[in-house]
């Protein structure tokens, strides 16, 4: 059969191509029926590395959104030569897991932020932050000053409440709070608790001092510690070279 007489069909162009599609949506549906999972198992020493935010943490990442960091920085590594030595080890599927909705992103105007945690000190995001061109002189981000008014986290509990719907699991009840003990250890479980989410946001905003003020609760400390967490759930001096791969 010629190529033209396809193109000049309708009849033959629509099989022809709902065959092609059908093909097409085999091959990505199928596989997904012999693999357990499609998200990467990463524990040390029995329990869950990846978890989900803090309060303080979780309303940074609001923050994030808001401001539509997302429109210019990815958090998606992939797994390309170049992309892992400029940014690490490509990202992983677990450490999305509890994202709603993910930060992947669609473009890079700025740099992939996936792994940005730890990579700077609060003080220079911070000054990033407040004005780019004082620690990166060829930046073109806008400044941010308004980071610095005060957080409102009154409502973190019911952000928590909210998540928690869609699968998130922080605890609201004793079992709950026991589950994450055995998944995450204790330190992490008190974090997760919905009952105390105020008083562990402001213990950890004034125990970390992101914005350098210890006076204040600022948004400037909830978007750093956020900034400061991501990448940083997966050590993967942990694991053996080609663990992840296993999970393709």
């Amino acid at each position: 059969m010629k190529h033209e007489t396809i193109e000049t069909n309708a009849g033959w162009l629509i099989v022809l191509t709902m065959i092609v599609i059908s093909i097409g949506g085999l091959v990505e549906i199928v596989p997904l029926y012999f693999i357990d999972d499609t998200i990467e198992t990463v524990q040390v020493d029995g329990k869950d590395t990846i978890r989900p935010y803090t309060p303080l943490e979780l309303r940074g990442r609001d923050i994030y959104m808001r401001e539509g960091c997302y429109l210019c920085h990815s958090q998606m590594i992939r797994p390309f030569r170049d992309e892992d030595m400029r940014y690490g080890h490509y990202s992983l599927a677990a450490e999305s897991q509890y994202d709603h909705p993910f930060q992947w992103g669609s473009k890079r105007t700025g740099p992939d932020l996936a792994r940005v945690g730890g990579k700077y000190s609060n003080a220079w995001h911070v000054q990033h932050l407040m004005n780019p061109r004082n620690v990166v002189p060829e930046s073109i981000m806008p400044n941010y000053p308004w980071l610095m008014q005060p957080l409102e986290y009154k409502d973190v509990a019911d952000r928590m409440r909210a998540l928690r719907l869609v699968g998130v699991p922080y605890s609201k009840d004793t079992p709950e709070y026991e589950a994450n003990v055995k998944q995450f250890g204790k330190e992490v479980a008190d974090k997760l608790n919905i009952i105390n989410a105020e008083a562990n946001l402001i213990a950890e905003a004034q125990e970390g001092n992101f914005d350098g003020n210890r006076d204040d609760i600022t948004e400037m400390d909830a978007l750093v510690a956020y900034l400061q967490v991501l990448g940083t759930m997966v050590d993967f001096s942990k694991f053996e070279e080609g663990y992840f791969a296993t999970f393709r």
